[in-house]
């Protein structure tokens, strides 16, 4: 936890380039050794963090108001995982980063990721067996949000644009979904 912690500092502080192993390592007060141990690469640590981000969050997420479509609370998780998730861009940008050149053969975590995310927000629809139309939806979705959040990141869209988005894209790709 300590060592995801200093990554999650230093990480916010710094372009990912410039975020060293061995200054993660002395804020962590663990030896490099140890670190390189858990995290053998600054992607595997990101990836890791993003991981733990995702998880943490989920739980930290408002209640689905009653009477919400699948799609609607669908929606809504995105717009505030968006936010949420905005809010440190340079670790947003280092962990996006991280897992999207991770291969999930060398990375594990990555593919974590992935299942963590659709999980999250099948929960939050209440699809509890999702068919083969909703998981399609949500992979689409996924990868579209990652696109949204880089182009937000990099200065690309103004925040009002990317939740606009991210609405829109929840609205063609989940129609399935409506009343």
């Amino acid at each position: 936890m300590r060592i995801l912690e200093a990554a999650a500092q230093l990480g916010s502080e710094h372009e990912l380039a410039r975020v060293q192993m061995t200054e993660v390592a002395k804020n962590a007060e663990v030896a490099i050794g140890t670190l390189y141990r858990y995290f053998p690469s600054k992607t595997h640590l990101f990836v890791a963090l993003l991981l733990h981000r995702l998880e943490l969050g989920a739980d930290r997420l408002p209640e689905r108001k009653p009477g919400t479509s699948a799609r609607e609370a669908i929606t809504e998780t995105l717009v505030e995982m968006t936010r949420r998730f905005v809010d440190r861009p340079r670790l947003a940008s280092a962990m996006l980063l991280s897992n999207s050149t991770a291969p999930a053969s060398v990375v594990p975590d990555s593919t974590e990721v992935r299942r963590t995310f659709h999980r999250i927000l099948f929960e939050r629809a209440g699809l509890d067996e999702p068919t083969e139309e909703d998981r399609n939806a949500v992979r689409l979705l996924s990868m579209l949000w990652s696109g949204l959040l880089v182009t937000y990141l990099n200065g690309g869209a103004t925040l009002e644009e990317t939740e606009a988005d991210v609405r829109r894209s929840c609205d063609l790709l989940l129609a399935h979904l409506s009343e």
